[in-house]
């Protein structure tokens, strides 16, 4: 009788090392896992939630008129509605004049603190700290600074440049300006920040061979700076897009998106119909709307800028 053949080594040993060795690969994903999940739930639930009330009528202090709307919000939105232009207007407007001079302002301070001075570590220091203030608080100081009694418009006065009693705050002329100066305040460093950090990784060689082919300041700042910080200017810039866009503590704090709703942005529409009016169903679409809004705006800046691609 012929006995059975046994098999090498290698043949029982080979799929067990196989294994064996893709649990290494998969150990990674497996220990992310459980936070992925978490915040996928997080983030998913509130999502939804919204896109399922953007297609109903649901006021709790009116419940006999909730229930399936359809597209009837989204009707009301685009034909029925000359405060959500209005708003989105203005939305469009704050962004646009706010991300351009925290940027330009922003690349200003990361250049100036990049160089070698007595005192960078506190000049430092002291340029990023507005950033660590809460939104609300950030407020709260303007507020008091833009106080008509105790403010800035007081020391102005008594210096004979102004007239006792001027609220910026609840004027029309100058409100946005107010608001404009107040938020630069704290998203400066922002860019500041991002930038700076870029600045960090420039080969200081570029600039040396720089100088020895007669290059200037400008021309180095154009050709070796620029577009080795370019996709931290990209994505700081979309960064703080959507940040200021969704900005509500700070103009609600400030103005209440007063003085008769000039400084009444998208996202504080919202809240107020949502909070005050308690029309969340209108709220939702609303809030859907301005999600398609951003996320079309974000793919059409990324894809313009290039981002993660080669500098020109």
């Amino acid at each position: 009788m012929a006995s059975a053949v046994t098999p090498p080594p290698q043949a029982v040993t080979a799929p067990r090392r196989r294994r064996t060795g893709a649990t290494p690969r998969r150990l990674p994903y497996l220990l992310i896992a459980p936070a992925g999940l978490l915040m996928l739930g997080f983030i998913a639930y509130p999502v939804i939630s919204v896109f399922y009330y953007s297609l109903q009528h649901y006021n709790p202090t009116k419940p006999w008129r909730n229930g399936f709307a359809g597209l009837d919000n989204f009707t009301r939105i685009f034909t029925d509605d000359p405060r959500f232009w209005g708003t989105l207007t203005f939305s469009l407007k704050w962004v646009f004049v706010e991300v351009t001079l925290q940027l330009l302002f922003g690349l200003a301070l990361a250049l100036i603190v990049n160089q070698t001075f007595v005192g960078r570590a506190l000049g430092r220091a002291l340029v990023f700290s507005p950033w660590a203030v809460s939104g609300v608080l950030t407020s709260a100081i303007w507020v008091l600074l833009y106080n008509s009694q105790t403010g800035i418009s007081r020391y102005l006065a008594d210096l004979g440049l102004g007239t006792y009693g001027t609220s910026w705050l609840s004027d029309t002329s100058t409100v946005f300006p107010a608001a404009i100066v107040a938020d630069l305040w704290r998203g400066v460093p922002f860019f500041a920040i991002l930038i700076l950090a870029d600045l960090q990784s420039v080969p200081k060689d570029l600039y040396e061979a720089a100088e020895v082919d007669g290059a200037g300041r400008v021309r180095q700042f154009v050709h070796i700076t620029l577009p080795h910080i370019r996709d931290a200017i990209v994505l700081s810039t979309l960064l703080r897009a959507v940040w200021e866009f969704n900005n509500v503590d700070l103009l609600y704090t400030l103005t209440g998106g007063g003085p008769a709703g000039e400084t009444t942005t998208l996202p504080l529409y919202i809240a107020h119909t949502s909070v005050d009016a308690h029309n969340f169903g209108y709220a939702s679409a609303l809030t859907t709307v301005a999600f398609v809004i951003l996320l079309f705006c974000s793919m059409v800046y990324l894809r313009l800028s290039k981002f993660g691609g080669d500098a020109p």
